[in-house]
């Protein structure tokens, strides 16, 4: 036995050595090519810009060097991209963009935010080219700035209109015996209407189609002026579906050309003057912005400007790139506002909200924070509801047209399965020192007095919350209350009742805060800085570092649209205390 327990030792030791050398080559390996993995831009180069793999604003920054290191292929965000374009503007090796079948997960502001950020960059006279077998309507709005578009001939254009879809459970409820008990404040409160009703209420299709016209009303009022098209007959194509086939969408003026890729790359090479036979120069949108990220900004001056990211749903604790908790946004605004370098503070709101108390923890550290510094806020795709929370109390506001925001409301829900015990034959009893000691239990009928002190606290946070928000935007109770009721608005809408200051993307932002700060010229400083360990950063990756992430095999596996909804199902069951959520996603079709 002894001699087996030597042996089994023995091979224990060499598979944990060989692990150990596995990894330590790896981290080596990337070690030495983090020097060296700049990717070199060429004279007389086109940047494609492919977005397929940027979804989110900032990428992070970690205090574990290993982590940062081994993210590195992760770690271009959407304002790197707009980075990369600004530079590219003023980078002679650069001719122009091309936008080649750019499959984009973006959502509407960022689309409004990289679209602009396009249009600037023509101003230096360079060319942008698109080519797509497909375009959605995202894709095509931001393909839209092209001087040329080009469209392969058997391919097909989505551009119909905005709709929205949501799911009701109230019959399964009843079915199934589980029961969502739901406490909340505010007509509007959507989040929970698929657990009490059947069809959508009037107040919400209301909320819902007013969204949808404003945020579309946005979307074709920029494609009218890139293509100098009427607003009336770009509504007039979608209702018609009249540029759903290459011809259509020629004769209708929304693309240019119809052609295969290959002859999209003649024209190209023709417009940079690069022999025939030979290939031009390009660079990848996500090298490039590496390449700017890794350069230090070239302005003579020490002021700063701290940017803080906000994105995600709000779920306490420490938070991540796509969580927001009040460990890493208290840490990030008391280490910008004790900097005597920062003289002001941007935080990027990307977040349909959340946790209720945390909303409040972080819209005191910002409280806090105002009295040292300007703060100032800049909305993306959503800053609604806890977002908005933690948004109100800023010096200045400002949002694109597309952002939505508002849904000030407040809510609870509690899953019941009294009745589906009852039907597998399961019963519960109960021992209890004081006669409300229980509290709330899944087995049995909601208590009235638990009822009564839930609904209690949710009124309260909602009077919180209003009341937040009136102090913040010097408006009254009365006038915020009369917007609020857990109502989405856009950004536009925003800023015709009072919740927002300006319209416009980060850069708008930044300058909002230098003009308060009193300063001309400054650079920029990125935070969180997310307390995440090396150990933490494998179990993410399911152990597996360098390769396919437990997030790229899962949608690998199940699909796009099953991800997303095995990810609302997961944050669904994170969620603790009253919420201030978003009511609904809205996708664009």
């Amino acid at each position: 036995m002894k001699f087996l327990g030597n042996v089994l030792a023995t091979i224990i030791g060499l598979f944990v050595f060989c692990m150990i050398l596995f990894f330590g080559l790896m981290i080596v390996g990337a070690i030495a090519g983090s020097g060296s993995d700049v990717a070199k831009v060429e004279s007389n180069s086109v940047l494609v810009l492919d977005m397929e793999n940027v979804t989110l604003d900032y990428t992070g920054k970690f205090t574990d060097p290993w982590v940062t290191i081994l993210n590195e292929e992760a770690s271009v965000g959407l304002i790197d991209v707009l980075n990369a374009v600004e530079n590219a503007k003023t980078d002679d090796k650069i001719k122009g963009i091309s936008i080649l079948n750019s499959n984009s997960s973006l959502g509407l502001a960022q689309s409004k935010a990289l679209r602009d950020k396009l249009i600037d960059f023509k101003k230096s006279g360079k060319f942008i080219v698109s080519y797509a077998d497909y375009f959605t309507q995202g894709e095509y709005y931001i393909n839209s700035v092209a001087d040329t578009i080009y469209m392969n001939p058997v391919g097909e254009m989505d551009f119909k209109g905005l709709a929205s879809e949501i799911m009701f459970f109230k019959d399964i409820q009843e079915k199934t015996g589980v029961k969502m008990e739901v406490i909340r404040h505010g007509k509007y409160k959507s989040a929970v209407e698929p657990f009490l009703e059947s069809e959508m209420s009037e107040a919400n299709r209301e909320q819902m189609t007013a969204l949808l016209n404003s945020a579309w009303s946005s979307i074709v009022s920029d494609i009218s002026k890139s293509r100098n098209i009427s607003v009336d007959s770009l509504n007039s194509i979608a209702n018609q579906l009249s540029a759903r086939t290459p011809e259509m969408a020629k004769s209708k003026k929304l693309i240019d050309k119809i052609g295969y890729e290959d002859q999209y790359h003649d024209g190209i090479k023709k417009a940079l003057k690069v022999k025939k036979g030979e290939e031009y120069e390009w660079i990848s949108i996500m090298d490039y912005a590496k390449n700017i990220a890794k350069t230090p900004q070239k302005i003579d001056t020490k002021d700063k400007i701290a940017i803080i990211y906000a994105q995600g749903e709000i779920l306490g604790g420490e938070g991540d790139v796509n969580i927001i908790g009040e460990g890493a946004m208290r840490t990030s605004l008391q280490e910008a506002r004790k900097d005597e370098k920062v003289k002001a503070i941007v935080i990027r709101v990307d977040s349909p909200g959340g946790s209720a108390l945390t909303s409040e923890l972080i819209w005191r550290e910002i409280e806090l924070t105002k009295k040292v510094k300007p703060v100032v806020v800049s909305m993306g795709n959503l800053a609604a509801s806890g977002g908005y929370y933690i948004a109100c109390n800023a010096d200045k506001i400002v949002a694109e047209p597309n952002t939505i925001t508002g849904s000030i409301g407040v809510f609870g829900v509690l899953p019941n399965m009294t009745e589906l015990s009852k039907k597998i034959g399961i019963n519960t009893s109960q021992v209890k020192t004081h006669e409300h000691a229980v509290g709330y239990s899944p087995f049995k009928p909601i208590d009235e007095k638990f009822k009564e002190v839930t609904t209690e606290s949710v009124e309260n946070i909602y009077t919180v919350f209003v009341n937040r928000v009136a102090t913040g935007r010097k408006m009254t109770f009365e006038q915020v209350d009369a917007i609020a009721q857990g109502r989405v608005w856009t950004g536009s809408e925003a800023l015709q009742n009072g919740l927002v200051d300006k319209l416009g993307g980060l850069d708008v932002a930044l300058n909002e805060a230098a003009t308060l700060a009193k300063i001309k010229k400054f650079k920029t400083v990125n935070y969180p800085e997310f307390d995440k360990t090396f150990m933490q950063f494998l179990s993410d990756q399911n152990g597996i570092p360098f390769a396919k992430t437990k997030e790229a095999l899962i949608k690998e596996e199940i699909g796009e649209e099953a991800y997303q909804t095995l990810q609302q199902v997961k944050r669904a069951t994170a969620r603790t205390g009253i919420q201030t959520l978003m009511p609904f996603e809205l996708k664009i079709k």
